[in-house]
């Protein structure tokens, strides 16, 4: 944990650089920042980021956070950005960290065509060439990220919640933990660092009086916590976690995030994940809960 916080001109200005493809969500998410207190810049030029890193040291007390939009739009000066960042992470004076934002073919297709936005790359070819292009164009970027955030999966008003949920604290802990549930049906999170599987647990969902419910209600966890394998897989979990969060933090990892999945995601990977969540923080580590498909059928 670091003994200054935000505005505290001795602990290192935080510095967030957004970027990744076109439709998954940058636009979004640097206004969620912005409402989280952040300085927030969009389409800053690369070769002014170093200059923009320094005055934010310089002034970290009016300055402490600040977010910045990188993208294609750079149009060739984006190759000059690997080396930049790379620089910028050296900087003791600042913690920089780099989000990818992405999404699946169907959901960018979706959203291009819902908002009849031409595409930055498709030009005189297809959306799908576009598309294709800019993936290549951002893999350098992609291959340097603290973070990569699959938004397919949410609408505006779920990838604002996560950005509140994730980024709120201000960056006080130096990792940031997350524990998301997911149901299977519904994909696998591209996040996920970890990842483990609830389905050999006894589904609530087949019980007439828990169905209509969730992992959140009281009644579900008192079903699963009536279950040996439910406890014991939760206790393991736990012990892992507490093994590794050192280890990544020596290495300087910003961002953790554990996918606990079930069938659905409704029943037993909710309850998991909260479990998981308040036995962490009984033991002194920061850790947040976010339900990926609660909400779904």
């Amino acid at each position: 944990m670091s003994a200054g916080g935000a505005g505290d001109p001795h602990s290192p200005v935080e510095i967030v650089v957004l970027t990744g493809l076109s439709g998954a969500g940058k636009t979004l998410a640097i206004r969620a920042f912005e409402d989280q207190g952040y300085f927030c810049v969009d389409n800053l030029p690369v070769a002014l980021i170093p200059v923009f890193a320094d005055l934010c040291a310089r002034n970290r007390k009016e300055i402490p956070r600040a977010a910045l939009v990188v993208d294609v739009r750079e149009g060739t000066f984006l190759g000059d950005f690997p080396a930049i960042f790379d620089a910028l992470k050296r900087g003791r004076d600042r913690r920089t960290r780099l989000l990818f934002f992405e999404a699946d073919d169907d959901a960018l297709i979706r959203r291009f065509s819902e908002t009849r936005r031409p595409h930055p790359l498709a030009g005189q070819s297809s959306l799908e060439d576009g598309i294709r292009r800019e993936r290549q164009l951002l893999a350098p970027l992609r291959d340097r990220a603290d973070l990569i955030i699959d938004s397919s999966a949410f609408n505006v008003h779920q990838l604002r919640r996560y950005i509140q949920e994730q980024f709120g604290s201000g960056g006080a802990s130096p990792l940031s933990i997350s524990i998301l549930s997911f149901g299977y049906k519904h994909g696998v999170p591209a996040e996920a660092d970890l990842l483990f599987d609830t389905r050999f647990i006894p589904n609530p969902f087949f019980v007439d009086a828990l169905r209509g419910k969730s992992g959140l209600d009281p009644e579900v966890t008192r079903y699963l916590e009536e279950v040996e394998e439910y406890r014991e897989f939760e206790r393991r979990i736990v012990d892992l976690l507490r093994f590794l969060i050192p280890k990544y933090l020596r290495e300087g990892k910003s961002y953790l995030t554990v996918a606990i999945g079930c069938t659905g995601g409704r029943h037993r990977s909710v309850a998991m994940a909260e479990a998981i969540v308040r036995d962490l923080r009984a033991q002194g580590c920061p850790a947040k809960s976010t339900h990926r498909d609660l909400e779904k059928e």
